[in-house]
């Protein structure tokens, strides 16, 4: 049996949304159509047995002037919420005949009596009533365009409708939407430019709540109401629960945040938002690069309007996930870093925990593991501005706000991102379900074994690497990145490797200090008393040997190193440095 929704355009001229769900509330079909024989043409398919076709639009229109009584039912329960229905009446050309809702239905051959046992029927619905219902909310999302609402705002509160839509997979009946075609319309709508193009999705989008609603009516009839009768007009929805209340204009219900309140708060701060995500990529990438820790990329993002609307309309029992989204949900800002090996992933951790504020640090790798699986692995912190850094500039938008970091291997990025690839994107079958788990499971397993022996490689590496290595010869003066970078394994055999750029930065600044042999730098870092050194630095966390040659040459040349040119961006720093080691003046 298939369960249809049709939200159906006044004429034909504007599109019609079309959804299709199986038995199991897996949706199997959602498209857009204009003419009434594109519509059928494109329902045939799911109505020739068994189906159940939820249209929203008037079947059955007798009175002449006002409302149909089924009308002003259904405004008595819901007029409060703004779910009230428009008045259909004869005296409106659309239903001066045959209405096109009823047109459809005798088209495909479908029975409009609601309290009919047939197997093929159709039946009257509004999807406005229908939200208000199944996700109790104090009032309609205000998702269709109206005077006043611009692009942003319509953008917005179609998310929290999808978002809400897609947490009916959690409810009874089940409603099922992941895969290609309804990530599509989420991503159309992230991307509309214009309101004309959130209106396609919004007619789909609304197809789909007709479809559940037709779904909910047959498995859950205890809960559904019949406004008006066969005779004169009837509207079908999911029963009005009896302790939901109004939201009062103007204002959220006290207990909770209004979720669209919050979406566009969100929306309005947002481009601040961004240039924040900025600085604590900027931050993060600073605090890397003055520890010497080795790294692949540093990224940053605010979360798009879109993603917080979805996520700020998540519902657990049909109640909201979160009661305050604008302080709740936390990964607004979200920082990635990606190290080369596991060893890393801890060293970042821990000079997190030096350098900033660190409110929350979650092992999803370990836990993972405590739970005697494999899957998903990546360090969470959530940070904020350490008091030291709040005074300074540069990092004005920071004070506040916190910030998301994730930390990962490559490799635990990469499997991250098959894995949310496949599973957001593609409909895996109920029966293939146990065989994608275990192979993704597999994938997980062979990857962390790849990881400890990349640190097994590393290390070993490390330790073996004491010599020069030999390199073609160019018109370059520096020492060679590969030349240093051998000759600081064997200087610091305990630091970790560094940053493949770094190597090349400060053999730029070897060079300012007169140094273009491998000879001249070793004699040069002969007075250097490494253990006072590391003892005044007090490191907390296993600095690169980039950040150790760093540290030796501005014991040694002191305010000539500080004063180099290549330094110039990061004076203040240095000198606090070398105040730190007792040598400044």
């Amino acid at each position: 049996m298939y369960f249809v929704g049709v939200d159906l355009a006044w004429g034909e001229r504007r599109p019609t949304g079309l959804a299709v769900l199986d038995e199991q509330g897996q949706l199997v079909h959602v498209s857009a159509a204009t003419s009434d024989g594109e519509i059928v043409a494109a329902l045939t398919p799911y109505v020739e047995d068994a189906c159940l076709v939820a249209i929203d639009a008037p079947l059955i229109v007798t009175n002449t002037t006002g409302n149909r009584a089924a009308e002003a039912a259904l405004n008595k329960d819901f007029a409060r919420f703004d779910a009230g229905a428009h008045p259909s009446n004869t005296g409106k050309p659309e239903f001066s005949e045959q209405p096109r809702g009823a047109r459809i239905a005798a088209r495909l051959g479908l029975d409009m009596n609601p309290r009919s046992r047939r197997a093929r029927r159709a039946i009257e619905v509004y999807p406005h009533p229908a939200t208000v219902a199944l996700f109790r909310l104090g009032r309609t999302l205000k998702y269709k365009n109206k005077p006043g609402r611009d692009l942003e705002q319509l953008r917005a509160e179609l998310m929290v409708l999808i978002g809400r839509v897609e947490g009916l997979a959690a409810a009874d009946p089940r409603l099922v939407v992941e895969g290609a075609p309804w990530t599509a319309l989420r991503s159309a709508v992230e991307s509309a430019r214009r309101k004309s193009e959130l209106r396609i999705v919004e007619d789909q989008v609304d197809a789909v709540v007709c479809a559940y609603v037709a779904l909910f009516a047959t498995r859950r009839p205890e809960l559904t109401t019949t406004y008006g009768d066969f005779e004169t007009g009837y509207i079908v929805t999911p029963t009005l629960p009896d302790d939901l209340t109004a939201t009062p204009r103007g204002r959220a219900a006290p207990e909770t945040r209004d979720p669209v309140a919050a979406v566009r708060e969100y929306a309005e701060h947002h481009q601040e938002l961004q240039l924040a995500a900025d600085q604590y990529v900027r931050l993060v990438t600073s605090i890397l690069d003055e520890a010497g820790i080795n790294y692949l990329t540093v990224t940053g993002r605010a979360k798009s309007v879109a993603s917080f609307a979805a996520k700020a309309a998540r519902t657990v029992e049909g109640r909201p996930l979160y009661a305050d989204p604008l302080r709740e949900i936390t990964d607004q800002i979200g920082i990635r870093v990606i190290t080369y090996v596991l060893s890393d992933v801890q060293a970042v951790a821990d000079l997190f925990e030096d350098q900033v504020v660190v409110h929350d640090d979650r092992d999803l790798g370990q836990e993972t593991a405590g739970e005697g699986r494999f899957g998903y692995a990546s360090r969470h912190l959530l940070v904020g501005l350490d008091p030291a850094r709040e005074r300074q500039g540069g990092y004005e938008l920071l004070r506040g706000r916190q910030a998301q970091i994730q930390i990962r291997t490559v490799l635990q990025h990469a499997w991250a991102e098959f894995e949310h690839d496949i599973r957001y994107k593609g409909t895996i079958p109920d029966e293939h379900v146990p065989d994608f788990d275990r192979r993704f499971t597999l994938a997980a397993g062979l990857l962390e074994l790849a990881d400890r022996e990349f640190s097994t490689i590393r290390d070993r590496l490390r330790e073996g690497v004491t010599g020069p290595v030999a390199e073609a010869e160019d018109d370059d003066p520096r020492l060679s990145p590969r030349e240093l970078a051998a000759f600081l394994a064997g200087q610091y055999a305990d630091a970790g490797w560094s940053r493949t750029d770094h190597y090349a930065w400060i053999a730029g600044l070897v060079l300012e200090l007169g140094i273009s042999s491998l000879a001249e730098l070793g004699e040069a870092l002969r007075s250097v008393d490494a253990e006072a050194l590391k003892e005044r630095m007090e490191y907390r966390y296993p600095p690169g040997a980039v950040r150790r040659l760093d540290d030796a040459l501005l014991w040694v040349y002191g305010d000539t190193y500080v004063d180099l040119r290549g330094n110039a961006h990061r004076a203040p720093a240095l000198r606090a440095r070398l105040a730190k080691m007792g040598r400044a003046g």
